[in-house]
């Protein structure tokens, strides 16, 4: 019974490591194409314009996919989906690094954002499956690390492949780490034993699965392009939206078996976690986005003297994730979500009172944002997996990344619709309106995270346990 009982504390941890593997590579492969963008658009001899559809494209059909993946996961099971998102990310990064035109690249990223998108969406379901309740925190701490890992590691490995190798390489890398996290995978990932019968007495809502693609899409598109568009289209693509959107409640609530049932979100706990995380991770791309303008253009840093700072962020929070994950399984998620928030408010404010020749406090202000960061997180994740009923873990684990995804998006935007706006305003500073205009944006930054802290607080008092 020991020696059984040793077994399976030995397979989760397993399990755990088989999907950082995964897990790793997509946000490695978010942020690594922007380092090499001017180099891709050089060779293929077209404008940034074009150029930007490469890293775009992979971001809205990740984020715009995840709800229907993460339904597939609770009908299939979440090994059939991560497994099949893992091989085709293999194949789409084949296909990227070969391919010999701007648009067969645009192409290629959109499917590798599509596959990419199905390990992202039951990633999270998977870790809880496989844990306790009592050690959830701690699991899905350790998971944060691989994001913060990909992250920190993209821009600086994207630079070095680039130099020595050639951009090509950088998606053709995937290849056989890709194919050692599949063999992986393949042999440590639980089979689900009622993943027949679930398939069996459940149909794939289509309609439902086909508005959510629609409207999310065209809302971060929305936001991704505003500043681009015409009237027209900024009209088109808003009466798109609020269309998609409206068919998707009302089909939502009409079907026997909906894509995402709406009564998960009378869970006061999932809802106001998830809204916590989608509001703390729009800080954090205010913060991330802009810091390197400021560092380029303010401190006239090199790329790779910004690069070096800016990894302060991600390494902190691999160092504290697993920490309050950890301690989140004895004292409770809100208190420690609360507290990170908070956290990152404080050095968002402390950035806006930076100047010019105080460049020296930035490592130490990304360093406590990564602290708070860190200390947010995973509790939160923990609040958010623990309050979602067992049969619908996969659907929590996509809306938890789908709300991570669009707080990236808009977190971008706000950022730079702040700056904009403001620089006219301080015109009269003249080469000191950028900074007092980039003081505002990283302000706003921290009242979007202080009302995280706020409703990080909201909680019912027992959890609902996922075992």
């Amino acid at each position: 019974m020991a020696a059984e009982t040793s077994t399976a504390v030995e397979k989760k941890w397993l399990v755990l490591a088989t999907v950082m593997l995964g897990s790793i590579m997509g946000p490695i492969d978010a942020s690594v194409v922007n380092v090499v963008l001017p180099t891709i658009a050089e060779f293929f001899r077209t404008g940034m314009s074009t150029a930007q559809w490469v890293p775009m494209i992979y971001l809205l059909m990740i984020s715009s996919l995840l709800l229907t993946y993460g339904r597939l996961g609770d009908i299939y099971g979440y090994r059939a989906v991560y497994l099949s998102g893992l091989g085709g990310f293999v194949v789409s990064s084949a296909i990227c690094g070969l391919s010999g035109s701007i648009e067969m690249l645009i192409a290629a990223r959109a499917l590798q954002g599509i596959t990419a998108g199905m390990m992202m969406a039951v990633a999270h379901a998977i870790v809880v499956d496989v844990f306790p309740p009592y050690e959830r925190g701690r699991a899905l701490g350790i998971n944060a690390t691989s994001i913060a890992v990909g992250l920190a590691i993209g821009p600086t490995l994207g630079g070095f492949i680039a130099a020595y190798l050639g951009w090509r390489f950088i998606f053709l890398i995937n290849i056989p780490i890709g194919v050692a996290a599949l063999a992986l995978a393949a042999k440590m990932l639980p089979r689900p034993p009622d993943g027949e019968e679930r398939a069996a007495r459940q149909e794939i809502d289509l309609i439902g699965a086909g508005t959510a693609f629609v409207s999310l899409f065209s809302f971060l598109f929305i936001v991704n392009r505003w500043q681009t568009m015409n009237t027209g289209m900024r009209i088109s693509f808003l009466f798109l939206f609020f269309i998609a959107l409206s068919l998707f409640i009302y089909t939502e609530r009409r079907v026997p078996h909906p894509m995402l049932d709406l009564g998960i979100f009378r869970i006061r706990t999932f809802t106001f976690a998830n809204l916590s995380a989608m509001l703390n991770f729009m800080s954090q791309y205010v913060l991330v986005f802009l810091t390197p303008f400021y560092l380029q253009r303010a401190l006239r840093y090199a790329p790779d003297q910004i690069g070096l700072v800016m990894v302060a962020f991600p390494l902190v929070v691999l160092m504290v994730a697993p920490f309050s994950g950890a301690l989140s399984d004895k004292i409770g998620t809100r208190v420690l979500s609360a507290l990170g928030a908070g956290i990152c408010a404080v050095a968002l404010v402390l950035m806006a009172r930076i100047g010019i020749m105080q460049g020296s406090g930035v490592p130490w202000c990304l360093a406590l944002f990564g602290l708070g960061t860190g200390l947010f997180q995973s509790p939160n994740n923990s609040a958010v997996m623990g309050s979602t009923p067992k049969k619908y873990l996969g659907v929590g684990s996509a809306i938890l990344a789908t709300v991570r995804n669009v707080g990236m998006v808009l977190g971008i935007a706000i950022g730079g619709a702040v700056v904009a706006y403001r620089l006219p305003i301080y015109a009269h500073m003249g080469d000191d309106a950028f900074l007092f205009a980039l003081h505002d944006a990283y302000i706003t930054g921290a009242l979007l995270t202080g009302l995280a802290a706020v409703t990080a607080l909201i909680r019912y008092r027992e959890e609902i346990s996922t075992s």
